[in-house]
């Protein structure tokens, strides 16, 4: 007979013969799952997008915030970031769907216009990474590792003997002891009383100004130190046009679906003085005048980022319900201005500026010109005051109005009378009609 020792380095030759083969079909099983995702990665390349050309005038940017992550998937044309210029936000979006792969910057940092901004796989959209994990096939049950749990050791004979129990007799766990022989100490010393908080608060807050709020901030101290600039006021009685809005804003809203609103007035009557006062329409380039034929209206639009001035073009040539339909059409543009997708070409040029500080609720003020334009016209609120009228003292709707013009080009002659055609086109809005000056 062959001795237990020889039987038992058989057994164990065999068994660990058994295990070798099922290792490594496991590991042929997880070879051809790698070189199965890699397959698949191959059939897609990678690719690489760099920051887009924002505009002629603008090369870098500040990365504001990314809209996904790595391991996010996009659709064709979706946003993935949002870079910051010191005159809009640009929207950098994904050219194809797939998967983002790796961020190249970091938030708040600067990009110029063509640098590595993000790498995406290019596939379908809207899938997740753990969809595509559950499609991976899983491995055979018979290739699998045998994870069965180790037999528990025999009793011993001393345990027999002892019913089980270990000599020595039950053991208790250490925390148990701890538990039993830990006992409450009474802390003899008392912890001084909390000392008095200043009155108020002295707190301080430091936010980065953004681009936009560095720009504005850069062109108006440029427009102080650059132009000559003087302000004059005018008082205007707006009983007639508010008399003519409100017997005629019924019959405009339903012909035309636009409001009848004060703004038209001003910008029409504004373009006829602007006709007859060309200086107020001029701007200065090195050591020339530069005249223009047309008239565009910058109006002044407050965002959160800041001031912005999209334009209406050509308003020389528009009725008051044509003005009216493109500062409705403006006013879209406002809405575009706060959620920050008003575009370049939206505020591009402007000869002559509007800014109606009224509906804040100002009564007086001296706008700042809007270099490189000549005068801008400031609206305030309307407020009732006694004027006198032919020798009585009535109550009427007055407005005051302010022109801030750079006097290297216009002389106090010119704007005074600018300003007073204005008054005088808004007091009898009849001559705006028939075009009297």
């Amino acid at each position: 007979m062959l001795s237990k020792r020889v039987i038992a380095a058989a057994r164990s030759r065999a068994f660990f013969a058994s295990r070798g083969a099922q290792c490594a079909a496991v590991s042929l099983s997880k070879g051809w799952k790698v070189a199965d995702s890699h397959i698949r990665r191959a059939q897609f390349h990678s690719k690489t997008i760099k920051v887009p050309q924002m505009a002629e005038s603008i090369s870098e940017g500040t990365l504001r915030s990314w809209s996904k992550q790595v391991g996010d998937t996009v659709e064709a044309d979706e946003e993935v970031a949002t870079i910051e210029t010191d005159k809009i936000d640009v929207s950098v979006n994904a050219p194809t769907a797939g998967k983002i792969v790796e961020l190249l910057a970091k938030e708040e940092d600067t990009v110029s216009v063509g640098q590595d901004l993000f790498i995406i796989e290019p596939g379908e959209g809207g899938a997740s990474a753990a969809s595509q994990e559950k499609t991976d096939p899983e491995e055979p049950k018979d290739q699998q590792l045998d994870k069965t749990t180790p037999e528990p050791r025999a009793p011993s004979a001393a345990d027999k003997q002892s019913g089980g129990i270990p000599p020595g007799g039950p053991r208790e766990s250490k925390k148990e002891v701890k538990k039993q022989d830990s006992k409450p100490k009474e802390d003899k010393s008392k912890a001084p009383p909390p000392a008095p908080k200043a009155p108020g608060n002295r707190g301080e807050t430091r936010v980065k100004m953004n681009r936009m709020r560095l720009r504005i901030a850069e062109r108006l101290k440029e427009s102080q130190n650059a132009a000559a600039s003087l302000t004059t006021f005018n008082e205007i009685d707006m009983s007639s046009l508010m008399e003519m809005r409100k017997k005629y804003k019924d019959e405009v809203l339903k012909e035309h679906d636009v409001k009848l609103g004060f703004m038209s007035a001003f910008a029409r009557a504004c373009t006829l003085a602007l006709k007859e006062i060309p200086a107020a329409n001029a701007s200065i380039e090195g050591d020339e005048i530069v005249y223009h034929d047309f008239v565009d209206l910058s109006v002044a639009v407050a965002t959160p980022k800041g001031l912005v001035t999209p334009v209406v073009r050509n308003v020389e040539g528009m009725g008051f319900v044509e003005i009216e339909k493109e500062i409705a059409a403006l006013g879209n543009k406002a809405s575009a201005a706060r959620d920050g997708k008003l575009t370049l070409e939206d505020m591009a040029g402007g000869t002559f500026t509007i800014s109606n500080g009224g509906v804040f609720g100002s009564l007086y003020g001296t706008p700042i010109i809007n270099l490189p334009q000549s005068a801008v016209l400031g609206m305030h609120a309307i407020k009732d005051k006694p004027v006198v009228v032919n020798g009585q003292i009535v109550i009427r709707p007055i407005m005051v109005v302010a022109l801030t013009y750079d006097h290297r080009l216009l002389d106090g002659r010119e704007a005074v009378t600018f300003l007073v055609k204005v008054r005088d086109y808004i007091e009898d809005p009849r001559k705006m009609l028939l075009a009297l000056s």
